[in-house]
């Protein structure tokens, strides 16, 4: 981060006239009752009075003496088509709630051009429910033209219904356009307007901006909450490291601003990711001389510092502590040990630690299993690992895909690719969809057995389940084709694989002159090569070795020979790999 940003809430860094773009699509037009002609913002109050003088301007008012309603003599009178027109916005504002209750937004929002064209007042809150049901598809065109007409139709939006917008704006992705209606909003914006855009433009790595944002809150004298700091303390440990987040919680605290737990928690957070450990480890001791007690949080993101460093011992330790202190682990707290264990290849500790969560109230989860599944299927274990697969089961706890690709990759590897097909087979049936991975997988361990034939009944399979496939499918499928001497089929796969618009790499080229050369088609190989230069693919030395040892299988060992000395000399082949194939031939 630029060392000029100003971290201090208090600063009065310029915002500049670039800061506040207007949305793209503003509402800049719109008839607004909450401003006066003088272009000054008025207060709620006033405005609601000036839209009733409007309405009652609107409607005719036809009155009728008394005397002549039931042939009797009255002095007073009703204004009969006021009150009628009244009741039918109230109507009209009952099926606009209707509709938006319903989830039925786009009826509802023809529903309110046609309320304001007959000149009937919307309900606000109708209005925001409706701004955010737009927001939520991701519809904030929409949303943007609800709060245009709800505010040129003489209601008056309140802060909750700006709120709903610039939510909206800034989950997808709309910066500008929240700041925009930040700098236009008829009403005062409060801590949770601010949070949101200051959310947003810290995790947008804008942090200075968001200091800027930051001061004209203050200027507007809307002050910041435990909310706001920790927002800005989280994203300037990112930006600026944990020295000066640390300046920022000082300024906290001297502002009368209690931190919370979540506070501390994104400090001790950015503490573990500068490697200070130790120093995180005192911060967590030191949180109840300041009136806050660590939760489970906390804790669990030292004991992921610990265990990530190899700390077993005090990890140990970090867990008696908190049961000491009665704070209960949580599942996650688990799961860190557990995968912790599995990576060092200590599968039996793990089980203890696994067999232990449901004494503390925790039911494990498929990331309490799925350490387990791996770290037997990277011993080779296979037994083991479906015997914990069907433990899991048993248990309620049923595998994600996750659990399903471990488990079929170490079968494919191990040889077993049969039982790989048959578990891929039951896994629709099972709730749990194959994705591109998990085909991928075993249409490769099908190819590497001399299984091309299932495999391309797979490749079609996931093609009709809508799963393209990608390069990593196709070199599969291209490789095993070439090491069954199926040659043509495999430059077949390949020139289908770029009618897919994707590059072949290197290795699927191999594949294919491999084939070629084994074939005694070295000629063809060589095309191949030029083929791919061509493609702006570099050949590796892989591709070389290939070709050499292609001329020399079809009887010309000398002129290989040759041919690899040259390489080498050039470099394009290392001496050893060079002593190799000249063993060969």
């Amino acid at each position: 981060m630029n060392s000029q940003t100003q971290l201090s809430v208090g600063s009065t860094a310029p915002i500049g006239p670039t800061l506040f773009p207007p949305p793209s699509s503003p509402a800049k037009n719109s008839a607004r009752s909450s401003l006066s002609l003088s272009g000054e913002k008025q207060s709620p109050a006033t405005a609601r009075v000036l839209a009733l003088h409007r309405l009652i301007k609107k409607t005719e008012k036809r009155v009728v003496p008394c005397g002549y309603i039931n042939g009797k003599s009255s002095n007073s009178f009703i204004a009969a088509d006021s009150l009628h027109s009244l009741e039918e916005s109230e109507e009209s504002n009952n099926q606009l709630r209707r509709l938006v209750r319903n989830g039925e937004l786009d009826p509802a929002f023809r529903f309110l051009e046609t309320m304001v064209y007959r000149g009937d007042i919307p309900d606000v809150i109708a209005c925001t429910s409706l701004i955010r049901g737009f927001c939520k598809l991701g519809k904030t065109r929409k949303a943007t033209r609800v709060m245009e007409i709800l505010e040129g139709s003489g209601a008056v939006p309140d802060v909750i219904t700006y709120n709903v917008l610039i939510s909206g704006y800034c989950k997808s992705g709309e910066i500008d356009n929240a700041l925009g209606v930040l700098e236009q909003m008829s009403v005062t914006p409060d801590v949770v307007t601010y949070n949101t855009i200051l959310r947003t433009l810290c995790d947008s790595g804008k942090l200075k901006q968001a200091m800027q944002v930051l001061d004209m809150q203050l200027k507007k004298e809307c002050y910041p909450d435990v909310i706001t700091y920790t927002i800005l303390i989280e994203a300037t440990c990112k930006e600026c490291g944990v020295e000066q987040a640390m300046k920022l919680l000082d300024e906290m605290r001297s502002k009368g601003c209690k931190p919370d737990v979540v506070t501390y928690n994104v400090l001790i957070n950015g503490i573990c990711k500068e490697g200070r450990l130790d120093e995180a480890i005192d911060f967590l001791n030191s949180m109840p001389s300041y009136g806050c007690q660590p939760n489970v949080i906390t804790h669990n993101i030292v004991l992921r510092s610990m265990c990530s460093t190899g700390r077993w011992m005090d990890a140990e330790k970090l867990l008696s502590d908190m049961l000491r202190k009665g704070c209960s682990p949580s599942v996650v707290t688990f799961n860190i040990l557990i995968n912790f264990l599995c990576r060092k290849g200590l599968l039996g500790r793990a089980i203890d630690v696994l067999e232990k969560m449901p004494r503390h109230g925790c039911i494990p989860n498929s990331l309490s299993y799925n350490p387990l599944i791996h770290g037997f299927c990277k011993e080779k274990r296979m037994e083991r690992a479906i015997e914990y697969l069907d433990i899991m089961v048993s248990r309620g706890c049923y595998p994600d895909i996750v659990t399903y690709n471990t488990l079929l990759t170490a079968l494919c590897k191990d040889g077993k690719v049969e039982v790989a097909v048959e578990i891929l087979n039951q896994l629709s049936m099972k709730g749990c969809s194959p994705v591109l991975i998990t085909y991928n997988t075993v249409i490769d361990g099908l190819s590497k057995s001399g299984r091309t034939d299932r495999a391309i009944e797979l490749l079609s399979e996931m093609r009709r389940k809508g799963l393209r496939p990608d390069i990593i499918t196709y070199s599969s499928l291209v490789g095993g084709l070439s090491r069954e001497g199926k040659v043509d089929e495999a430059i077949k796969f390949f020139h289908e694989l770029e009618g897919l618009g994707v590059k072949p790499n290197a290795i699927t080229y191999n594949s294919i002159m491999l084939g070629l050369c084994k074939a005694r088609r070295t000629h063809r190989a060589i095309d191949f090569l030029a083929y791919m230069v061509s493609r702006k693919c570099k050949p590796t030395e892989i591709t070389y070795t290939i070709l050499i040892e292609g001329i020399a299988y079809e009887g010309l060992a000398e002129e290989a020979l040759e041919l690899l000395n040259e390489l080498c000399s050039r470099g394009v082949v290392k001496k050893s790999s060079a002593e190799q194939v000249a063993v060969k031939m």
